[in-house]
C-alpha cells in the first residue's frame, strides 16, 4: 500500500474524519491509497492520523458523554431503531462499496452488512440488556440494589476482512449503554465504516457520540494511552492484539482482544458426506479465506481420509472472479503483500514435505489480469510441526491432518495455540458431545461450519485467540460497556426531624 504525502490537487477523493458530528478534511501529512484489490484503481487517499487529530476526536466524545449518559434508555433505543432501518435500507449500496474495497463477493458483502445489522437489531433491547437487581431488607429497613452504568469514553479498532460486521459489533452497542466511541477502522477499506457513521449520523446520534479516525500504529497507540479513554475494543492479528491489550491496560483501560486462529473442523467416518464436504468447502474458501473463524484445518479421522480426492474435485469447482462479477465464489486477496506472503507459506508447504493437492497460485482472471487473486490451494499429510499448519495463512489454503481416532483429533486441537473456533461433523450424539465436552475452544460447531453464535450469544474464543474475559457482542459486551454500582438504602421516616412529612407507617 503506497504511503505518501496528499496532493495538493487530486482527483481522487480523500476519506474523511468524524469529529464532533462533523466530516471534515484531516491535516495529516501521511496519506495512504485505498486500492480495489481486483482490479488496482485507487479509489480513496486514507489520512495517518496523528496524536493531536485522536485527541480532538477523544475529547469531542468526552464532552458528549457529560450529556449522552442521561438520555433515557427509551430515546438510545429509537436511534439504534432508526439506524437498522436505514441500513436495510442501504444494504445494496453498503454491500457494493465494500466489494469494491475488500474484494468479496456481493453476496458474501451483504452477509458482512446483516451479520452487523443483527447486533444492531439486539441493541434495541438495550432497555432489558441492563436491567439492575434489588435484594429487599437484606437488614431491618434496609434494601440492597445494583445498577448500571456507562463508563465514558470507548475505542474499537477493526480489521480490514469484515468492515461493516465488526465496526457493528462495536460502535451501536457501546452507544447505546450510554457510553460515546471512537473508531479507528482498518487504512486498508475505510470507506465502507465511513457509511456506516454518516447512516449513524442520520439515524440521530447527537454530535461527538460517534467519532472517526484514521491511521495505523501511532493513531493506534494515541488512542491506547489516552487519559479519557476507558475502554478498548480491538479484532486483528495477534501481534497487534497483544500489543494492544498490553498498552491499553498498562494505561488503566478496560480491553478486550480478539485475535488470531487456527479453526480445525473435524470430519468422522460416519459424517453425513456430502454435507460434511460442501460445508467444509465453504468455510475454507469463502471469503477467499480471509475470515479469523474460516476453517484453514480439515482433521479426517480413519477412513474418512478416503474423501480427500472428493474434496478437491470440490473446490475445483469455485469460480474465481472479481466480487463485483455474478457467480463468482471467490474474490481477491485484500493486497499484492497478502497474495506475496500466502505463495510465499505455501512454497514453504512445499519444501516441508506437506502434499500439495491443489495449487492455486498465479490464476488467470479474464478481465483483472492485475488483481490479487488466488484460487483454492489444499495440502494433504500435513504434520503439526509444518509452517502451513502453524500459521495463519488467511487465504483460500486448506490443509488436511489425518488421524486415526476422535481422541487424537481432540488431542490435536488442544495442541495448537489458538482457540478461536472448531467443529465435528458426525452423526453420533455421543461423539459430538464427547467432542464439545473436551475441546479446549471457545466456540464449537457441531455439523456447522462456522459456529459464530447470534448477538443475544456472545463471541468467546479462547487462549492464543482471545485476550480480556467478555466478548465483542452479546450478554458479555454489555458487561464490558458498563460499570455495576451497588447502592445500600436507609431511609428513616421522623417526623420530629423532618418537618412536613406525615406518615402512618412506624419502623418501631
Amino acid at each position: 500500500m503506497a504511503a505518501n504525502p496528499q496532493p495538493k490537487s487530486s482527483a481522487v477523493p480523500t476519506v474523511k474524519l468524524l469529529i464532533d458530528g462533523q466530516f471534515v478534511e484531516s491535516k495529516a501529512r501521511e496519506w495512504r491509497d485505498v486500492v480495489n484489490p481486483a482490479t488496482q484503481e485507487v479509489l480513496a487517499r486514507v489520512p495517518m492520523c496523528g496524536a493531536d487529530e485522536v485527541d480532538q476526536a477523544v475529547q469531542s466524545a468526552a464532552a458528549a458523554f457529560k450529556t449522552w449518559r442521561n438520555v433515557p434508555i427509551a430515546a438510545r433505543a429509537r436511534v439504534m431503531l432508526k439506524l437498522q432501518e436505514l441500513i436495510r435500507r442501504d444494504m445494496k449500496k453498503l454491500a457494493a462499496a465494500l466489494t469494491r474495497e475488500q474484494g468479496k463477493t456481493l453476496p458474501d458483502a451483504e452477509g458482512d452488512v446483516f451479520r452487523g445489522l443483527e447486533v444492531v437489531e439486539h441493541a434495541c433491547s438495550i432497555g432489558t440488556l441492563t436491567l439492575g437487581e434489588i435484594a429487599e431488607n437484606v437488614a431491618g429497613g434496609v434494601d440492597t440494589y445494583f445498577i448500571r452504568q456507562p463508563i465514558g469514553v470507548c475505542v474499537g479498532i477493526t480489521p480490514f476482512n469484515f468492515p461493516a460486521m465488526i465496526p457493528l459489533w462495536m460502535f451501536p452497542m457501546a452507544i447505546v449503554c450510554g457510553n460515546t466511541f471512537v473508531l479507528k477502522p482498518s487504512e486498508q477499506d475505510p470507506m465502507t465504516p465511513m457509511l456506516l457513521a454518516e447512516l449513524a449520523i442520520e439515524a440521530g446520534v447527537p454530535a461527538g457520540v460517534l467519532n472517526v479516525v484514521h491511521g495505523g500504529k501511532e493513531s493506534v497507540d494515541a488512542l491506547c494511552v489516552h487519559p479519557e479513554v476507558k475502554a478498548v475494543s480491538f479484532v486483528g492479528s495477534c501481534h497487534v492484539g497483544d500489543h494492544v491489550y498490553k498498552l491499553s491496560s498498562h494505561h488503566g483501560k478496560r480491553a478486550q482482544c480478539m485475535m488470531g486462529a487456527k479453526n480445525h473442523a473435524v470430519i468422522m467416518p460416519d459424517a453425513n458426506k456430502e454435507q460434511s464436504l460442501n460445508a467444509l468447502v465453504g468455510a475454507g474458501f469463502g471469503a477467499a479465506g480471509q475470515r479469523c473463524m474460516a476453517t484453514s484445518v480439515a482433521v479426517m479421522v480413519g477412513e474418512a481420509n478416503q474423501w480427500i480426492p472428493d474434496i478437491v474435485a470440490k473446490a475445483k469447482t469455485l469460480k474465481l472472479n472479481a466480487g463485483t462479477e455474478k457467480g463468482a465464489d471467490l474474490g481477491p486477496l485484500i493486497s499484492k503483500q497478502a497474495k506475496e506472503r500466502i505463495e510465499g507459506l505455501i512454497e514453504q508447504g512445499v519444501k516441508e514435505g506437506a502434499r500439495l493437492e491443489l495449487d492455486g497460485r498465479h490464476p488467470k482472471v479474464p478481465g483483472y489480469e492485475n488483481g490479487n487473486f488466488m484460487a483454492p490451494t489444499i495440502f494433504s499429510g500435513v504434520k503439526p510441526h509444518h509452517k502451513v499448519y502453524t500459521t495463519e495463512i488467511f487465504g483460500p489454503v486448506l490443509v488436511i491432518v489425518s488421524v486415526d481416532t476422535l481422541d487424537e483429533a481432540i488431542e490435536l486441537i488442544n495442541a495448537n495455540p489458538y482457540g478461536n473456533g472448531t467443529g465435528i461433523f458426525t452423526q453420533s450424539g455421543a461423539a459430538a458431545r464427547k467432542f464439545q465436552n473436551e475441546v479446549d475452544v471457545g466456540q464449537v460447531g457441531i455439523n456447522v461450519p462456522i459456529p459464530v453464535p447470534v448477538p443475544y450469544f456472545s463471541f468467546t474464543g479462547s487462549r492464543g485467540s482471545k485476550l480480556g474475559d467478555l466478548g465483542p457482542y452479546g450478554k458479555q459486551v454489555v458487561q464490558f460497556y458498563t460499570q455495576v454500582k451497588t447502592v445500600t438504602a436507609r431511609w428513616f421516616d421522623d417526623a420530629t426531624t423532618s418537618p412536613g412529612i406525615h406518615t402512618t407507617i412506624s419502623l418501631k
